[in-house]
């Protein structure tokens, strides 16, 4: 089977995203064990309005605005799907790339962890992180398949 890589549409939704993090995309592209589309890089203001109304977002100030953000989607049997094994797969390939480029990442899926530097599993990270915000009374969003750069970071 040949080596996954990044699609025609994945190129273009990378083109604007912050060079270290379309770094990070292509080189997780080459080592993951799960194919992966990128299905959302920049976004306008417009985008980002609809998919708050629909309750896909939870924020206007989105770093996918200023392309510093992407969604990495599973590709299984040629459908992008929604699917956590897949999704914890795909992380586990994102944090690897991030690694070795030295360059720090937020994942969605645990939204106040240092992703890049954890040590737990995807899976695991998630079920502390829902955990973390129940016991301080607040719902978790969980958005597996969103990577960005942090905003300390990369204003």
């Amino acid at each position: 089977m040949a080596q996954p890589r990044l699609g025609t549409a994945s190129l273009k939704e990378l083109k604007g995203v912050h060079p270290d993090l379309a770094a990070i995309v292509e080189r997780a592209i080459q080592i993951s064990a799960q194919d992966f589309s990128v299905h959302d890089g920049i976004r306008t203001l417009e985008e980002q309005q609809r998919l708050v109304a629909a309750g896909a977002s939870q924020t206007m100030e989105s770093r996918h605005i200023t392309g510093h953000a992407v969604d990495l989607v599973p590709y299984v049997n040629g459908k992008l799907r929604w699917e956590w094994a897949p999704i914890y797969v795909i992380a586990d390939a994102v944090r690897v790339a991030a690694r070795e480029k030295g360059i720090p990442l937020r994942w969605g899926g645990a939204w106040d962890a240092d992703f890049t530097a954890s040590d737990d599993t995807p899976e695991d990270m998630v079920a502390a992180y829902v955990a973390r915000r129940k016991k301080q009374g607040l719902r978790a969003f969980i958005d597996g398949p969103h990577y960005e750069l942090p905003k300390a970071i990369y204003p």
